[in-house]
């Protein structure tokens, strides 16, 4: 039994590891060390609960269900998940993937713990291919917007009557606007801050030169905000 317990405790062990090194290449919240420790830790209460029942339990006098704790960790595993998802200075909300990467790791641990073993790598392979693997293929030979990213800009202009003009120059076929904000900074000057949508192939820097050389631009900050 001893063996049993150790080679579910394992074998979690490595999937969660294996969801850790994907989100650790990327530099996202989730690591390694929290990957392993949520999906072993889930492992665990699944199998404390499943092992209760068959230890506890009176036939015919006790009523209990196997996977009681276990359905409360998908959610418990949620103020985890919360933890990782930030809302930036710019409104805009990052870290949604990492949060159900999280979620996922868990549920790997349930099921190392209640011995579904191949459906727990098939799981973790199509986790990884979905992250991985079919974006990339999408962004190659999908539709057009799916090739392109999300920036964001921040300009500073002197006071002018020609903002309709400076906002349009920046738009052309390859960029479009899809949210602005315009303000006052002070009586000669005033802030634009937008949000575009840009080809992937279009490098930042190249943005950024491109709306320095714009007529009455005092300041320019470029950043892309796509994960």
């Amino acid at each position: 039994m001893s063996y049993v317990f150790l080679g579910k405790l394992g074998f979690s062990l490595l999937l969660g590891l294996l969801i850790g090194i994907d989100r650790q290449l990327k530099h996202k919240p989730l690591g390694m060390k929290t990957s392993m420790v949520i999906s072993v830790a889930s492992c665990l209460i699944t199998i404390v609960s499943i092992e209760s029942v068959h230890q506890y339990s009176v036939p015919g006098h006790t009523n209990m269900d196997p996977l009681r704790l276990a359905a409360q960790i998908v959610s418990g595993v949620g103020f985890i998940g919360a933890g990782v998802i930030l809302r930036r200075n710019n409104d805009v909300i990052s870290g949604l993937t990492t949060a159900a990467m999280v979620w996922a790791a868990s549920a790997l641990g349930i099921a190392a713990g209640a011995g579904f073993y191949l459906e727990a790598v098939t799981a973790v392979i199509l986790i990884i291919m979905a992250i991985n693997l079919f974006p990339m293929f999408i962004k190659l030979f999908g539709p057009q917007r799916l090739k392109e990213r999300d920036v964001s800009v921040n300009i500073i202009v002197e006071n002018n009557d020609e903002m309709t003009a400076l906002i349009d120059e920046l738009q052309c076929e390859e960029m479009r606007v899809k949210h602005i904000k315009v303000k006052d900074v002070d009586g000669e000057k005033q802030q634009i801050q937008m949000i575009m949508s840009a080809p992937n192939k279009q490098r930042t820097t190249s943005i950024y030169y491109r709306i320095k050389q714009l007529r009455h631009v005092v300041a320019v900050e470029v950043e892309n905000i796509s994960s």
